[in-house]
């Protein structure tokens, strides 16, 4: 029986081996001789040109600058007079809510944010931007505020409060 496996793993092993890869050889032989390394030549290395700086005349473009404008004609608010109650307050927020006449003169009623009433009258000031009442009517009061511009300029305005109903 031994005799009989030997004989069979024998038959078995040389029926693997012997054959013929010619045609094994042929295709690799045929896919391989195309196929050549083929390296670019590297790239020609550009002379370095050192850069001058020669922009330290030139404004710093980081640094805060006035722009420059044509004068501002002098016009500016007094900054050393005492300030009012109103002017501590922006203008939006203030409501006017009546108008009284006090010894032939008109008042008005003013309102403020947290509830405070206050009487003016033609010459006071209020607002934050230097806002003098110019005029008061029976339906709003007329101020000319003082205020900066971009340049550092001082401009006027005419601004309103109208009567809260």
């Amino acid at each position: 029986m031994k005799r009989l496996l030997i004989v069979f793993v024998v038959l078995g092993l040389s029926g693997c081996g012997g054959g013929s890869m010619d045609d094994l050889h042929a295709f690799v032989a045929e896919t391989g001789k195309d196929m050549q390394g083929k390296i670019e030549p590297l790239p020609e290395v550009k002379v370095y040109e050192p850069f001058t700086y020669n922009a330290f005349d030139l404004p710093d473009p980081f640094k805060p600058r006035k722009l420059s404008t044509g004068g501002g004609g002098g016009m500016q608010p007094d900054l050393n007079r005492p300030r009012e109650p109103l002017e501590a307050f922006s203008l939006e927020t203030l409501k006017m809510v009546g108008v009284l006449s006090k010894n032939g003169s008109i008042h008005a009623v003013v309102k403020t944010p947290d509830n405070a009433i206050y009487h003016v009258k033609k010459g006071n000031y209020m607002g934050q931007n230097f806002g003098l009442i110019t005029q008061i009517s029976e339906s709003e009061v007329s101020l000319r505020e003082t205020v900066q511009d971009s340049a550092g300029d001082w401009a006027e305005r005419s601004s309103a409060l109208i009567l809260q109903e």
